[in-house]
């Protein structure tokens, strides 16, 4: 996986707002808008972003367009997701990946978003941000917006894992990518299935009991989806049942593999969801509990 590394926003630039998932409250979306709008950024809202199919934000084709037509203008650098929830695999054959690798934007988002990062760095060698969505932006602690903000600035070195668990001790280096567990494992056996091949693995989750869990690793596992990835970082798991279950899951899945596993960051679902700049090297320190970018700004 060859990442080119994204120079990273500046006060006043132009965000664009896309809706590649489900359907989102209106006035937290707004409080988000705020947020970037208090960090300095300009925020554009493209109207076909209300639009609504079930339980997404309009059809595959709107979805969809509303991406390719915020790739396609030059004064917006970044896109950014509304929210998570379902649709984002959905539209990905529609996108122009043409147009997306030669109009560099810095898409950021996470959950089922994770379906349109993973394609992104895939697709056009583009780093990416797994942070939070607009909705998510209406509220965010400390750590959440202080990491978003050096995440997009370009200007993030390291996390640590303050209240993690080192699984297995060691030190890797690789390119960041993964995400949501659940959709990356959707992802597996369609034409956007991940290649984490040589990569620091990102996982996280909510809302699926230990089964599940231990059933979507396996699932990935038996698919080669580990055979060659460098080391393992975990983020968090709300709200999955049997969570006492997890350290154990984990260590049989990557039992056989020679690599460092770290678990427990705080990015995903929690409370806290620190930015991780995804598409660039990392080091990994599990004994540390450390994750530090190679190539920051």
């Amino acid at each position: 996986m060859i990442i080119d590394t994204f120079p990273g926003l500046e006060k006043g630039d132009l965000i664009g707002v896309a809706a590649p998932c489900a359907r989102f409250d209106q006035s937290r979306l707004l409080q988000g808008i705020d947020s970037l709008n208090q960090m300095g950024f300009q925020v554009r809202i493209p109207e076909k972003i209300y639009e609504k199919k079930r339980y997404m934000a309009g059809d595959d084709l709107c979805r969809a367009a509303v991406i390719n037509h915020l790739a396609a203008d030059p004064d917006v650098k970044a896109i950014i997701c509304a929210r998570g929830g379902f649709g984002a695999m959905r539209m990905l054959a529609h996108l122009d990946w043409d147009l997306i690798r030669n109009h560099p934007k810095l898409f950021v988002g996470f959950s089922d978003a994770t379906a349109l990062l993973t394609a992104v760095m895939q697709q056009t060698g583009l780093s990416v941000v797994h942070g939070p969505n607009l909705v998510s932006l209406a509220a965010p602690d400390a750590p959440t917006l202080e990491t978003f903000f050096a995440a997009v600035t370009g200007t993030l070195t390291g996390v640590t894992a303050d209240d993690g668990v080192c699984l297995k001790p060691g030190r890797a280096e690789g390119v960041l990518a993964g995400g949501n567990l659940a959709t990356l494992a959707h992802l597996l056996g369609t034409p956007f299935t991940p290649d984490f091949t040589g990569t620091i693995l990102f996982l996280e989750d909510v809302g699926e009991p230990a089964y599940k869990i231990d059933r979507m690793l396996s699932q990935m596992k038996m698919a080669g989806v580990f055979t060659h990835v460098s080391g393992v970082v975990t983020g968090s798991f709300t709200q999955c049942d049997q969570q006492e279950y997890l350290h154990e899951i984990f260590d049989d899945i990557f039992a056989e593999y020679n690599i460092p596993v770290l678990m427990g960051l705080a990015s995903g679902h929690g409370g806290t969801n620190m930015s991780l700049a995804m598409g660039r090297r990392v080091f990994l320190d599990a004994d540390a509990r450390l994750l530090q970018w190679q190539d920051q700004k």
